[in-house]
């Protein structure tokens, strides 16, 4: 058994890169930095800030997402796969590149009620059917009194 899964939160670096392939299906490419914070040892050494960038894929219904709502210096909370490909640049060197293909994405930067964007919400890659919302029925019990017939003995 094996396990390919990445969780970030970070912020993003730029605006999503979002392209339409020929059948229509939207890819979007944007990076993401998580930083951890400079700390200092117990001997007094200073360890400094350090930033990691991540490139992530999301496809479809994510990629669409990405375009409308999300935007450079937003928050987001990921959940995806490591993939690494690679090509051959205009050299003939071997490179290689490491992406994070999204399966879920959360928005966490906060929107005002003036902007015209959707609140912070999760999206996941899956189509999952629209759950239609039931009507709350008040629930009014009235109190009982236990009789013999309620009795389990």
């Amino acid at each position: 058994m094996s396990v390919n899964k990445v969780i970030l939160i970070g912020n993003v670096g730029k605006d999503p890169d979002v392209r339409y392939l020929d059948t229509g299906i939207a890819v979007a490419s944007l990076p993401l930095a998580t930083t951890d914070r400079a700390y200092t040892l117990q001997n007094g050494t200073q360890v400094p800030e350090r930033t990691e960038w991540h490139n992530l894929v999301l496809w479809r219904g994510l990629a669409e997402t990405a375009e409308k709502y999300v935007h450079k210096g937003d928050k987001l909370y990921i959940e995806g796969k490591i993939r690494t490909r690679s090509y051959d640049d205009q050299t003939g060197a071997k490179r290689y590149v490491t992406e994070i293909f999204v399966d879920v994405m959360e928005m966490l930067t906060p929107r005002s009620a003036s902007t015209a964007y959707a609140p912070a919400q999760q999206v996941q890659a899956a189509a999952r059917p629209a759950a239609t919302p039931q009507p709350q029925q008040p629930q009014t019990q009235t109190p009982q009194s236990p009789s013999s017939d309620d009795l389990p003995f």
